[in-house]
């Protein structure tokens, strides 16, 4: 296929391969995610605006979370819809680069969060007294725009390459949304300049993350050890959970998705698929759960709202 019909140029999706007769039933648990991810992020997001006692970098950081979660339930929603729900497995080409800029852009601005989110983990416990000096209101701001800048502009390009190419295979992909590296391979030219430069960005951004994160723990654990008292110990290692616990459930299927892709070539097509959802959709639903189970500021906050929200129900019918 030419260049000039890539207007008429549609791939195929791929759903849970061998599951296709029960697609309708998995739409179920897939549209539960989608609802839950939707009303625990708006909610960290609403409790954080209206409650001012959390009007913290570490809570600003938490919404900036919640907003990236919210940005990639909603890029791979689309196709999700449309395969389970409707049973459509066409995209146009055009649909299909936009989907991926946005799936890779808000992966790469999620790992970005978590970087600030170690640092700002760092500070608090190694520079209690500055910690609010240091990472004031304008310099959060800053973060925050320049983790959009870096995550919108190192993927620009991408969609651009590939929308270069022409696709003249079967036009089959491996999962149920866009990403780059699936795109690429069906390409019937040559895509070493599209893989180098996925394999720089990768890198550049997950792969530098992903250490400067262990490097903030390591650095955390060190000043944690120096602290005499046991219970202080605790205390300070206590509010690093959560954010560890979003760091595993960010990185740990992406790694492993990773590995498959490069050496696992007799993987099961339904494990990398299941690895893929794990990997960009559970982490959406289950950092809100996380946050509010071990953020006790956000527990009570939301307890009081379901409280206030019982007694007008109450109210209204006595």
């Amino acid at each position: 296929m030419s260049n000039s019909n890539h207007t008429s140029t549609f791939l195929f999706l791929t759903g849970l391969p061998g599951l296709e007769a029960v697609h309708i039933w998995l739409s179920i648990p897939l549209c539960a995610m989608y609802i839950a991810s939707l009303a625990g992020n708006s909610l960290i997001l609403w409790v954080v605006k209206s409650e001012p006692s959390l009007h913290q970098p570490m809570y600003y950081f938490l919404s900036m979370l919640a907003v990236t979660d919210l940005g990639l339930s909603a890029s791979t929603l689309p196709t999700m819809f449309t395969i389970y729900m409707l049973g459509l497995r066409e995209v146009a080409l055009d649909m299909c680069l936009l989907q991926l800029f946005f799936i890779h852009t808000f992966s790469i601005m999620e790992s970005s969060v978590l970087l600030t989110m170690a640092f700002d983990r760092f500070v608090a416990i190694s520079s209690p007294l500055r910690y609010s000096t240091i990472l004031t209101n304008p310099r959060i701001a800053s973060l925050g725009l320049a983790i959009i800048v870096r995550s919108v502009g190192l993927h620009i390009p991408a969609p651009i390459m590939l929308k270069k190419l022409p696709y003249c295979q079967k036009r089959l992909l491996s999962h149920s949304y866009c990403l780059h590296p699936d795109v690429m391979k069906l390409a019937c030219a040559d895509t070493r300049i599209n893989s180098a430069y996925g394999l720089f960005i990768v890198l550049s951004t997950l792969g530098i993350d992903s250490v400067l994160i262990v490097l903030s723990y390591g650095l955390i654990l060190q000043t944690v050890l120096s602290i005499a008292s046991k219970a202080e110990r605790l205390k300070a290692l206590n509010t690093c959970v959560s954010h560890i616990c979003s760091v595993l459930l960010f990185y740990t299927p992406m790694i492993g998705l990773s590995m498959i892709h490069r050496f696992g070539k007799l993987a099961s097509p339904c494990g990398c698929v299941l690895l893929s959802y794990l990997h960009f959709l559970t982490p959406p639903v289950l950092n809100p759960v996380v946050y509010t189970i071990k953020t006790k500021q956000i527990r009570l906050r939301m307890l009081r709202i379901f409280r206030s929200g019982r007694t007008r129900v109450a109210g209204g019918h006595s």
